[in-house]
């Protein structure tokens, strides 16, 4: 099995690529669903939440309140910290499992935002691919997909890894700079070349 790493800038298409490679039949672990999951309501990780930051911090259904979180961050940048200390073991665990469930696959899709930022998530896969875009681009499609502002979205960018950064650690670049069947192309022809017999 091929452990593909996927991952590029906010705005980039990551959500679009992977959900070629699912049409493709190729099983893919999506970090943020992971995180999305035990930060729900009755989610494993929301007591150790609780009691880290307060009862404020849990909405009344029990899930993890991301306004509040949100708000938090601006105010306290050690609450980052102090959350993904929480969560990212959590992840990582239920991550390998779900890789594990589907090591008979000949290529598996690890789609994950900080692939890059966290060594020990780079670890966890074999090549990295990077979904590309101008930064311009990413702007306007953040923009028009969520409603926040251009500066909200540069905040954002500016707090990931530099795209120069990200293209030098990738193994497979596809640029998305045209549209969705364009994107799902690239990334059928390079599952063909992944899957392919030497």
């Amino acid at each position: 099995m091929i452990r593909l790493g996927l991952t590029g800038g906010i705005g980039s298409g990551k959500s679009t690529a992977a959900a070629a490679f699912r049409k493709l039949g190729v099983p893919v672990v999506d970090a943020d669903a992971v995180s999305r999951e035990l930060t729900a309501p009755g989610g494993v990780a929301v007591p150790a939440i609780r009691e880290a930051f307060g009862t404020e911090f849990v909405t009344e259904d029990g899930a993890m309140n991301r306004a509040a979180m949100r708000e938090r961050f601006l105010s306290d940048p050690e609450a980052k910290k102090t959350l993904e200390a929480i969560l990212h073991p959590m992840i990582r665990a239920q991550t390998e499992a779900l890789m594990e469930a589907a090591k008979d696959a000949p290529l598996l899709v690890y789609d994950c935002p900080l692939l890059l930022e966290k060594p020990e998530w780079r670890k966890a896969v074999d090549q990295v691919l990077v979904i590309d875009l101008e930064p311009e681009l990413q702007i306007e499609r953040t923009m028009a997909r969520s409603g926040l502002s251009r500066e909200s979205v540069e905040g954002f960018m500016a707090r990931q890894l530099p795209r120069a950064e990200r293209l030098a650690a990738a193994d497979h670049v596809i640029y998305n700079g045209s549209d969705p069947k364009t994107l799902e192309e690239s990334v059928e022809l390079l599952y063909n070349e992944l899957t392919s017999e030497p």
